[in-house]
């Protein structure tokens, strides 16, 4: 059974930046892709990266630039670095692996 914890979110200013942490049990991480999506309030969820079984990532393209996607196979875990945060970051973030995703971590970006 696969299970993922996110951590790392907070409380941050515009132009701060968090790094995120997804880590996993029950599936090795460089198995198969592990994505990020977030929700704002009221909106639906937006993809937000996912770096793939063979280390390639992508990004969508408000996060561009300011975020990157990683991973490390020893810890099981994948990362996800927030630079240069905007107000509209401000979301839930949620992992996903295998079809399961976790409980997500809330990021809060004021300006």
């Amino acid at each position: 059974q696969v299970q993922l914890v996110e951590s790392g979110g907070g409380l941050v200013q515009a132009g701060d930046s968090l790094r995120l942490s997804c880590k996993a049990s029950g599936r090795s991480v460089s198995s198969e892709g592990v994505t990020w999506y977030r929700q704002a309030p009221g909106k639906e969820r937006v993809f937000v990266a996912v770096i793939g079984h063979l280390g390639t990532t992508l990004y969508g393209d408000s996060v561009k630039g300011r975020f990157t996607i990683s991973r490390d196979n020893a810890t099981n875990t994948v990362y996800l670095q927030m630079n240069n945060l905007k107000p509209e970051d401000t979301a839930i973030y949620y992992c996903g692996l295998h079809m399961c995703w976790g409980r997500g971590t809330q990021v809060t970006v004021s300006s």
